[in-house]
């Protein structure tokens, strides 16, 4: 086997006669996702009989013997860094963080590095099979750079393509803790209102006529001085959905800069304790594991800036 490259072999059995290749090896390869073979195939990494197959559509026949050259993935363009991170779960395909705040999901315009993707290359260093070829974690959600709590990333590319299609199916059981101005009325309801981005600010996202739909349900949990604590169920997952959907009904996050309205009081003592993001923690995190089909949940205890708001809050 030359440097660089892995080589797997796969034997066509009776019952896939007739099936496209592509399919086929999705099969036979689980450890590949069907998009990366197709790409595979198509860039001359396949072989039958030693001839090269590019067509990722022809059917294939029982017996065929297949042989992929897989060349190892390419070293990504964003830098290992040793940060700390909170493990909940790992495994060889994927792995759950309890994500502080403050730290930018994915490296961007004004946040070059430092950021999680960064901390997994170098957590993952050596165990990261490619995400499309290329050595990186496969982040299929994101959480905004001050909500604190729980986020999922694929290792691998079959378990990036199996958690992202179970994002884009909403079935995801994502639960967030917030703590908001007011107390709803009802205790508990639904908002339904399309998100996209503001007309007046690009920054911020809106509820507009033709944005993409969202869902939030909310439940109270406990009122508050002013305020009450909520959690907030995802049934889509939106750029700012809960932050949008909650000042919304007139009860903003508190601490929300972009969309919270605080009263005087409040602003008073979130500046005596130092409190300055939203108050919005991912408390809940639930899945079926996309390669063994395992049903996995993860719980996230408040972190101890909302505890101490929570407190002050509760006592008057």
């Amino acid at each position: 086997m030359d440097a660089g490259v892995s080589t797997k072999f796969a034997s066509v059995p009776d019952e896939a006669a007739g099936w496209r290749l592509d399919r086929t090896l999705a099969v036979l390869i689980p450890t590949l996702s069907r998009e990366r073979l197709k790409a595979l195939i198509s860039s001359g990494s396949v072989t039958r009989d030693e001839t090269l197959v590019r067509d990722p559509a022809i059917k294939v026949k029982a017996g065929d013997a297949y042989v992929v050259t897989v060349p190892d993935p390419a070293p990504t363009h964003n830098a290992a860094q040793d940060i700390p991170l909170v493990i909940a779960f790992e495994d060889e395909h994927l792995i759950v963080v309890d994500k502080p705040a403050g730290l930018v999901v994915h490296p961007a315009c004004g946040n070059l590095d430092g950021t999680l993707v960064n901390a997994l290359l170098h957590h993952c260093r050596g165990s990261l099979s490619g995400i499309g070829g290329v050595e990186r974690p496969g982040i299929v959600h994101r959480i905004d750079k001050d909500t604190s709590g729980l986020i999922v990333a694929a290792k691998t590319d079959r378990a990036h393509a199996g958690l992202a299609k179970q994002f884009a199916d909403h079935s995801i059981d994502r639960r967030y803790k917030a703590i908001v101005s007011g107390r709803p009325r009802p205790a508990k309801g639904k908002v339904d209102a399309p998100l996209g981005r503001s007309p007046h600010d690009r920054k911020k996202m809106a509820i507009v006529r033709d944005g993409k739909r969202a869902v939030t349900h909310y439940d109270t949990i406990e009122t508050l001085d002013g305020a009450s604590l909520v959690e907030c169920r995802l049934e889509t997952g939106r750029t700012h959905q809960v932050r949008v959907h909650m000042a919304s009904i007139g009860h903003s996050l508190l601490g929300d800069q972009f969309y919270g309205q605080p009263s005087r009081e409040q602003r008073k003592l979130l500046a005596s304790l130092g409190f300055e993001r939203q108050a919005l923690h991912a408390a809940r995190l639930g899945f079926i594991h996309p390669v063994t089909s395992e049903t996995m949940a993860f719980e996230s205890s408040i972190p101890a800036d909302m505890q101490d708001l929570f407190r002050r809050l509760l006592l008057g």
